[in-house]
């Protein structure tokens, strides 16, 4: 089932946010027309070449699109995009630099009056006012300001998170409100101008720690892979020199996990570690005590005792293990898509329709269907041939 079939979305976008959000309203089923500037298009093409000369970046975000070459400051280009919007478009999505899409004459005030069903999304580090405004953003630079890299790392030392995380939540919050803004349309008939920051979606994802830190109380401290404010939920080592990651919510699991897994039932009853908050004050000695008894255990041990006493518990894997992890692959959650370079596996996107998967289409070469684009627009092939003569496109 692809529900936004029938949909066109025009994006001028690069990096993640603006590609993330699109390829998933592509995933529902909608045409994606990618603009990319002739020559070098997306610049996270460029990014790597991991995936069989691919850039990992783009394989991820922009399956199931189309590439259309344009130099949107080209005055023919530029009336040739304006037009594909004004005839074809139910969404424009931009994350150029901030004001670029106005300067262009693609702000929603400007398209809005001659097509009012047209929903524009604008994705910008910090919003379309305020002083940050015309700040350059960047996803590390977001994780800084929002607070992000200040609850995590080490004690010693603060660290990113190692995947773009600013950027899908802005790609995320981007998919849902445009999926928004066109069941309004449905109502009313009307376009809608959504204005998302990658400063407020991963703000939005920080609230955990924001009213931790409430009223001036002290914030949650950095601790490495371990929980901030439970415990013991975290890394632990055992006898094998492998890692469990456990975590312990309630009291009821306490009393279990020094039971049936530290095999010490006394333990439970310890006024020092009686409820999370002194357990996690007294992280230290009992990170000792967890540790020496888990010294007599190898990993599958452990987890064996773990999940016969009911308490949560992962393996700490890598790349390597999350491809080949057992769960995905009895869930046949694994399909391949084409590229440049030849089919690549590719991970379903989370839920599953009962009727059919998502839309899995190809993964464009730059510019692939700058032609066909154009003669849908009633350009003949000899126009075509005096915009490429004249780097237009």
């Amino acid at each position: 089932m692809q529900p936004l079939r029938g949909l066109t979305v025009v994006t001028l976008e690069h990096a993640i946010a603006a590609p993330f959000a699109t390829r998933q309203l592509a995933d529902l089923g909608a045409r994606v027309i990618k603009i990319e500037r002739p020559g070098g298009g997306d610049f996270a093409r460029g990014y790597d070449s991991r995936v069989r000369g691919l850039a990992s970046h783009f394989v991820w975000t922009n399956r199931s699109k189309e590439s259309l070459t344009l130099d949107v400051k080209h005055p023919r280009a530029a009336a040739l995009l304006e037009r594909l919007i004004l005839d074809q478009a139910d969404v424009l999505v931009q994350n150029l630099a901030p004001g670029a899409a106005a300067r262009l004459g693609l702000s929603y005030d400007a398209l809005s009056p001659r097509k009012p069903g047209l929903i524009v999304c604008d994705i910008s580090g910090y919003g379309d006012d305020g002083p940050y405004r015309d700040k350059k953003a960047y996803d590390l630079l977001i994780q800084s300001e929002a607070g992000f890299l200040s609850v995590t790392g080490s004690p010693d030392e603060p660290a990113k998170a190692g995947n773009s995380i600013a950027d899908i939540a802005a790609g995320m919050y981007a998919f849902s409100s445009i999926l928004a803004a066109l069941m309004q349309r449905g109502l009313d008939g009307r376009g809608r101008r959504i204005d998302l920051s990658m400063l407020e979606s991963l703000g939005e994802w920080m609230g955990y720690p924001m009213y931790y830190a409430f009223d001036g109380a002290a914030p949650p401290p950095r601790s490495g892979a371990a929980h901030a404010t439970i415990y013991p939920y975290g890394p632990f080592t055992t006898g094998d020199g492998k890692t469990v990651m456990l975590g312990l919510q309630n009291e009821r699991e306490w009393v279990a996990f020094c039971d049936q897994v530290l095999g010490q039932p006394g333990l439970a009853t310890e006024p020092r570690f009686a409820g999370n908050a002194r357990r996690s004050a007294e992280r230290e000695a009992l990170r000792a005590i967890i540790v020496e008894a888990f010294g007599a255990l190898s990993a599958k041990q452990v987890r064996e005792r773990l999940d016969a006493a009911q308490i949560a518990n992962a393996q700490v894997n890598t790349m390597a293990d999350f491809w080949r992890h057992p769960q995905l692959v009895a869930r046949k959650r694994w399909r391949e898509v084409d590229s440049p370079a030849g089919r690549l596996p590719a991970l379903l996107p989370p839920g599953s329709w009962d009727d059919s998967d998502p839309r899995l289409d190809a993964v464009p070469a730059l510019g692939q269907h700058t032609d066909a684009i154009l003669a849908e627009l009633g350009l003949d092939a000899a126009a075509i041939a005096a915009l490429r003569s004249e780097q237009a496109i």
